[in-house]
């Protein structure tokens, strides 16, 4: 087993629906850690974080009470976030600072997720495109897992790997590009009607850039789709996705679109198949101000 180049299920990216309860109740909530870690010298901010899920589920007593309820369509309906950027830059190192070309030099033309995740997403695809859409997949791969039925006028994708790129059916064109080495995207203002990315963004070191080109490159009212899992890479994930669990990695997400600016409330849906006996998947998405 080569951990460097399998995705698998870290301890933290592990946690299904019942672990992720425990965890809340051992770790005071999501919210919780990601504001005391950034606000740690901040006896007032730190006392805000703290009552920050209670008082949005209006529950008094333990924190026992309080990862009983939690679930992650909640984790985005009323956050009160930090007036700054609250990430450092160990955030986003990795444990492998090595060049992403080479790492991805390798084509896997295997899914990232199980069938059942594939499915659900396919599923909420189909949901909310449109036909003769204009679509940007980006970190993609050989398959984007769009709805075989619906015509889009274009479909690009943007990846790592062109062997990969070049095999998914999906895409009517593609572009080959590094975004942690060079966040901007290579197309014109208010171009996409959608933005997607399937399972990746625990891998951008540069996010808040990436965050605001997607803004940049979507029409007014286009919709940004970002969807996760719990599997990664662990050596090319960044350091605090591998120290966070299910529902901080959806405020996480929130909180790019949060600070890039120019998005509607970003809000979150789980549309896991089978919680606990298939792969999770989560939806975390915005629109475009218009």
């Amino acid at each position: 087993f080569n951990s460097s180049q399998s995705d698998f299920r870290p301890p933290f990216c592990s946690l299904r629906q019942t672990d992720m309860k425990l965890m809340l109740k051992v770790k005071i909530g999501f919210t919780t850690f990601i504001a005391v870690r950034s606000f740690q010298n901040s006896p007032s901010d730190r006392s805000m974080a703290t009552s920050w899920l209670s008082s949005l589920y209006n529950i008094k007593g333990s924190s026992t009470a309080l990862a009983a309820r939690i679930t992650a369509a909640d984790v985005l309906k009323n956050p009160t976030w930090p007036d700054k950027w609250p990430f450092s830059p160990r955030d986003f190192s990795r444990q492998d600072e090595s060049t992403d070309t080479n790492f991805y030099d390798q084509p896997r033309l295997v899914y990232h997720i199980d069938d059942s995740a594939v499915q659900a997403l396919t599923k909420y695809y189909k949901s909310v495109f449109v036909n003769d859409a204009n679509i940007l997949d980006i970190c993609s791969s050989w398959v984007s897992h769009f709805p075989s039925d619906l015509k889009f006028k274009k479909s690009i994708g943007l990846g790592m790997n062109e062997y990969e790129l070049s095999k998914n059916k999906q895409l009517t064109e593609y572009v080959v590009k590094d975004l942690n080495k060079d966040p901007t995207f290579p197309f014109s203002e208010n171009t996409f009607d959608f933005v997607t990315c399937v399972v990746s963004v625990d891998y951008l070191t540069r996010p808040l850039e990436v965050f605001k080109e997607i803004n940049r490159v979507l029409k007014p009212g286009g919709l940004a789709i970002m969807s996760q899992s719990n599997r990664c890479f662990p050596t090319k994930a960044i350091n605090i996705w591998l120290n966070t669990n299910d529902l901080e990695h959806i405020f996480i997400i929130g909180s790019y679109f949060h600070y890039a600016g120019g998005f509607e409330k970003p809000e979150s849906l789980d549309i896991s198949p089978n919680p606990g006996r298939s792969d999770p998947m989560f939806i975390i998405q915005a629109r475009k101000q218009a």
